[in-house]
């Protein structure tokens, strides 16, 4: 098989997709990425639901401050304009409908867009965080992840097997070999990783793709 993307190209390919001047929420793991590829005057202001309202990049642990830190425990950089509140207020604003994105990761996303990223039955313990809010009250989801798990099983697949977050929630996938976008015809493959063909990325998703007549080359 071709050689995948980082994850840090895969938060680059995510940061392309977020509006302008939106206010965005950046899952635990590859999702917080994100921030540390966002352009100088992009107006994003990042949300946290632990309480944390415009943060910036991430912070190296040398220079983090234990009592600044995102949903996932990692330091974060201060940045002017910072807001700090309780979580009830921070959840407030998802359910209210406030943001406008949440980047989330997933152990899989059924051909109708629903997501399941909370538990792993294998494991038979999981944590449901802010991602049951977040997928019903931001007005779009988007998923960043590998494409496979571990052994090489599709995570794009038909119908989840693992318990749901949110049924018909997902609006893009974005992964290490393709970016796919869910409709109401099914999947739509739009760009592949550098060295990948349509019929790679086939081999390693479970249902049908659909191919986009524009489909391209991921660019960062």
């Amino acid at each position: 098989m071709p050689e995948r993307l980082s994850r840090e190209a895969v938060a680059m390919r995510v940061a392309r997709e977020l509006p302008q001047d939106g206010y965005v929420n950046l899952g635990i793991g590859l999702p917080t990425l994100v921030s540390q590829f966002i352009s100088e005057g992009s107006g994003l202001v990042f949300h946290s639901e632990n309480g944390v309202l415009g943060y910036g990049p991430l912070a190296e642990a040398d220079e983090g401050d234990p009592t600044l830190i995102n949903a996932g425990g990692q330091f974060l950089l201060p940045v002017p304009g910072m807001a700090f509140f309780d979580s009830a207020q921070a959840f407030g604003m998802i359910r209210g409908g406030h943001i406008d994105v949440s980047v989330l990761g997933a152990f899989q996303v059924s051909e109708q867009g629903d997501l399941a990223n909370w538990m792993l039955p294998a494991r038979g313990a999981g944590n449901i965080g802010g991602a049951m809010d977040l997928v019903a009250g931001a007005r779009r989801v988007i998923v960043a992840m590998e494409h496979t798990d571990g052994r090489g099983n599709p995570k794009i697949v038909r119908a989840c097997s693992f318990p749901l977050t949110g049924r018909r929630c997902v609006s893009l996938i974005v992964t290490d070999v393709a970016v796919v976008e869910v409709t109401s015809a099914g999947l739509k493959l739009r760009e592949v990783a550098p060295g990948w063909t349509p019929e790679a990325v086939q081999e390693v998703t479970e249902p049908r793709l659909l191919i986009a007549p524009d489909l391209r080359e991921i660019t960062l």
